[in-house]
């Protein structure tokens, strides 16, 4: 799934061509420290995942970092995405987090999502990090009030 991510142009940390091993990797690591949650396919094969960040920090405990919010390219349209954000913000507040925050490349379709979602926009940094293809894109920071 991050391979196609990162092969249908998201910008989540990685420059093209991902190869499948550089992907498992860091699927193996991002269940060290983070809460992840997935979406399966009806194959069994994984559709969709987000994770989620704390802050580890004495006086930032009260703060997360929505950091990977992925849906397979096979699977979009259908609501799954604003479902596993919606998962992540419910266990978030259930665990004592009262902010939320996340970074996603401007004019990005990912944009939409947060807008609609109620996440508020908190400023763009311009040629803050590559696409996929290598050039350098503006991004915009979000966070989210927990009620």
């Amino acid at each position: 799934m991050l391979v196609d991510a990162v092969d249908g142009g998201a910008s989540v940390g990685f420059l093209a061509p991902l190869e499948p091993a550089e992907a498992a990797v860091w699927w193996a690591g991002a269940a060290d420290g983070r809460d992840v949650w997935a979406a399966f396919g009806p194959d069994g094969a994984v559709t969709g995942a987000v994770t989620l960040l704390r802050t580890a920090t004495a006086n930032g405990r009260h703060r997360g970092e929505i950091a990977r919010l992925l849906v397979h390219r096979s699977a979009r349209g259908r609501g799954l995405g604003r479902r596993l954000l919606a998962a992540a913000e419910a266990h978030a507040a259930a665990t004592g987090l009262t902010l939320l925050v996340l970074d996603t490349q401007t004019g990005s379709p990912a944009e939409r999502l947060y807008r609609g979602a109620g996440w508020t926009p908190a400023g763009t940094i311009p040629a803050y990090a590559a696409d996929p293809g290598g050039t350098l894109r503006a991004t915009t920071l979000y966070y989210k009030v927990l009620a």
